[in-house]
């Protein structure tokens, strides 16, 4: 049985168990506001990486609430704990899918790749909007096939012609690409492999060698890998990492004696968390980062000022108030709010249903003018949404560690994603055959 079979009859299993699971006492608590759903992994073992991200959500959530929420209707997060693992996630997703307390749901925003790829048939038949900021399926960019799922802001094949792009700039062009040697070394899952495909196509294209090494789950173990690098003369490792994987990565390239500065990570592997516990051997690492760090933003001081400062944050530890996960979180709080005041701005000042959510999220348009009034200028990317595009503009800057913070030394990159379109969409193209199908019916305004 296939995993995709498993994880919809476990689905279905878990349905049948949740539903009863909203007692009568809690039927009103949550009238006339919205239900943001929280997956959280305060447990397990990426932990670290969460912690911080659900702190610039509520944190931010907290901030809008206190200045009577968007357009007079406050946030109603109710928290999920997953644990990082598929089987929770179903439960959660059970529980808030139909809204909870009186609360409507407008949409789901998820926090794992392999729930994000798990979760397409169900999501298609409950109708319900899965927002993966900077992740999720890639080909669910073609809004025609999944009409249901938004991989915004951000996905792996445009991060793999980003780091082409840089290595390009480094090396003095294009053209200085060819006979290079770039390595992807990479988390051996779904979301480690997602970039495989874009590096072949790139490497067909600038005729650098293309070498992929994957890494076993959880990435304790990396010597023979590191070894393999050295040994084949790679110039450049595009590393891919996820979890303890990163700063263990970090320290077996500084003993075999390949430079830091060499190595461009994940958005996922550009974190303090990542790079902290590396110690100097982590001193001028390179990332890929949709989430710059820093507390000097204006939404960031507003937050410190109304939240932080007057006591009423989440986080357990303030220093990591502006790290590269915090604003993970407030980046994604910030994507959702514009999401309800796009709804409201068509269908009224009131809590969005599931239909209102998606028609919202397929006409979310975030301008350059509109991130400077949110007071979040650097620190997002101008985003629309449209019914065929589902990703929007894609853009990331490069990042390196100096030994205590991330400084930028990139501007907004975007890749190469016209080279990608076709493969996206015929990938999305083969799922919707495989399916089965049906065109999907024009949408109108």
């Amino acid at each position: 049985m296939s995993f995709f079979k498993k994880a919809f009859m476990l689905a279905g299993a878990i349905a049948i168990a949740a539903s009863a699971a909203v007692t009568p006492s809690l039927a009103e608590e949550g009238t006339g506001q919205q239900l943001f759903p929280l997956f959280s992994y305060r447990t397990g073992p990426y932990a670290p990486s969460g912690i911080p991200q659900w702190a610039g959500y509520r944190d931010y959530f907290n901030y809008i609430n206190e200045k009577g929420g968007v357009n007079g209707v406050k946030i109603f997060v109710q928290e999920c704990e997953t644990a990082y693992t598929l089987e929770r996630a179903f439960e959660c997703y059970e529980r808030y899918k139909n809204g909870y307390a009186g609360a409507p749901v407008a949409a789901l925003f998820t926090t794992s790749s392999g729930f994000d790829a798990a979760i397409s048939d169900k999501a298609r038949i409950d109708q319900l909007p899965i927002v993966s900021v900077a992740g999720g399926r890639g080909d669910a960019v073609d809004g025609s096939v999944f009409p249901y799922q938004f991989p915004l802001l951000f996905d792996y094949w445009t991060e793999a012609s980003i780091v082409v792009e840089h290595i390009a700039n480094q090396v003095g062009g294009y053209d200085k690409l060819k006979g290079l040697k770039i390595a992807t070394l990479y988390h051996d899952s779904g979301y480690g492999r997602e970039t495989i495909q874009p590096m072949g196509i790139l490497a067909k294209k600038y005729g650098f060698e293309d070498i992929q090494i994957p890494v076993p789950h959880p990435g304790e173990q990396q010597q023979a890998q590191w070894q393999q690098i050295k040994r084949a003369g790679v110039d450049w490792v595009f590393f891919r990492a996820w979890g303890v994987m990163s700063p263990v990565g970090l320290k077996t390239a500084a003993r075999v004696g390949f430079p830091a500065d060499r190595i461009i990570g994940d958005i996922w592997t550009g974190s303090e968390e990542d790079a902290r516990p590396a110690g100097a051997a982590a001193k001028n690492y390179l990332a890929v980062s949709v989430y710059p760090s820093g507390t000097d933003f204006k939404i960031s001081q507003e937050l410190k000022k109304n939240i932080i400062d007057a006591g009423k944050g989440d986080l357990k530890d303030p220093t990591k108030f502006g790290s590269v996960y915090y604003n993970a979180g407030l980046v994604q709080a910030i994507i959702f709010t514009e999401v309800l005041r796009t709804g409201q701005a068509k269908f009224g000042n009131h809590p969005l249903t599931k239909e209102e959510g998606h028609w919202a999220v397929e006409h979310l348009d975030i301008t350059a003018e509109r991130i400077e009034e949110l007071g979040a200028t650097g620190l997002l990317s101008p985003l629309k949404v449209t019914p065929q595009d589902h990703e929007g503009q894609p853009a990331a800057k490069i990042v390196q560690w100096d030994g205590t913070k991330w400084n930028a030394v990139t501007g907004w990159l975007k890749g190469d994603r016209p080279l990608f379109k076709d493969a996206i969409f015929a990938k999305a193209a083969a799922y919707a055959k495989e399916k089965n199908l049906p065109p999907r019916e024009p949408v109108a305004n």
